[in-house]
């Protein structure tokens, strides 16, 4: 499956989030890093939702951008 992903900016690192897999997030001092772990967190929040025998959510949000 392909999840979309949102990285934002803090002051001191970037921070990712899928809307799709709402509490699946991470954190990395690189836009490089928070994308590895991002990954990783993704891996370990379906993997967990596999034990838990509830259902994983399908990839529904589209992205985007607009001229302004």
């Amino acid at each position: 499956m392909r999840y979309a992903i949102v990285i934002e900016k803090a002051t001191n690192n970037y921070s990712a989030y899928l809307p799709d897999l709402p509490g699946c997030v991470a954190t990395g001092l690189t836009i490089e890093e928070t994308e590895e772990q991002i990954k990783e967190a993704i891996a370990f929040h379906l993997e967990g939702l596999g034990e838990e025998g509830l259902p994983i959510p399908e990839p529904t949000t589209l992205c985007q951008y607009v001229e302004a």
